[in-house]
């Protein structure tokens, strides 16, 4: 732990696994005080629990990011333990592969509802609080798909990252002048739970042979982007996009 977040209290949405749980882990390691957020209670609970034992300052909250109200209840309840909140890692998210015509007004609305929404509602719940503060730092989790047309399907993903990176450009303009910096993350193919289905197919190597760097991300590797872009080393960065992706981007 060098200390570099001490005193610190951060929200990770989507923390129980994956690149929000690597996520949990470097906060934690840098010093923060780390509030886990996910609606996988089991999972997130023992992620919580091991932080702890690990000598680290952590809890789990039952979070649906895409309901208001738990959105404003858990963030009451958060600062009515901890006193303050310093960090929101917007990462909670997920996809589907449909095109434009075969995506259904169900499965888009609800990707948009999580990834969009979610987002939307998680920075609108913390900013008064990070105001009172006298600043914050928040970081949006987009996607390299929030900037790039992919292989043509998963409309309702695009589209939903592609409005967390304007969000973000958006509220770093509205909120700089009261210490609140917004920066989003877009990461490349991380192996992450989400991306289990493309193991062993052609997806997958469409995929890494798209990629520069020929390999799949690590979580880890994204974690420690946002520990960055969380703490005073980014102090001059806000509506940044930045992109950890294996050269995705560059091509």
């Amino acid at each position: 732990m060098n200390g570099t977040l001490a005193g610190r209290v951060a929200l990770v949405t989507g923390g129980a696994r994956g690149i929000g749980a690597a996520t949990c882990r470097e906060l934690a390691s840098l010093g923060a005080e780390v509030v886990v957020t996910d609606v996988l209670d089991e999972e997130g609970t023992a992620l919580a629990d091991a932080l702890r034992k690990s000598g680290h300052k952590a809890s789990y909250q039952h979070l649906d990011v895409a309901d208001e109200n738990a959105w404003s209840d858990g963030v009451a309840e958060l600062i009515a333990r901890s006193g303050r909140l310093d960090i929101l890692v917007n990462n909670a998210g997920i996809g589907t592969f449909e095109d434009v015509e075969a995506e259904s007004l169900d499965g888009y609305r609800r990707v948009i509802g999580i990834n969009q929404i979610g987002v939307w509602l998680g920075m609108r719940a913390v900013i008064p609080q990070m105001r009172a503060q006298g600043g914050g730092s928040i970081i949006n989790v987009s996607s390299i798909f929030g900037a790039v047309g992919g292989f043509g399907g998963s409309v309702a993903y695009h589209a939903s990252k592609g409005a967390v990176r304007l969000m973000t450009k958006n509220a770093a303009i509205r909120y700089a002048k009261e210490g609140i910096r917004v920066n989003s993350i877009h990461p490349g193919f991380i192996d992450t739970p989400m991306v289990e289905v493309a193991k062993g197919t052609e997806m997958e190597k469409a995929i890494l042979a798209n990629t520069p760097m020929g390999r799949w991300g690590r979580s880890e590797e994204i974690a420690t982007v946002i520990g960055f872009l969380a703490g005073d080393g980014a102090s001059y960065m806000t509506g940044s996009e930045v992109y950890a992706d294996g050269g995705w981007t560059a091509q």
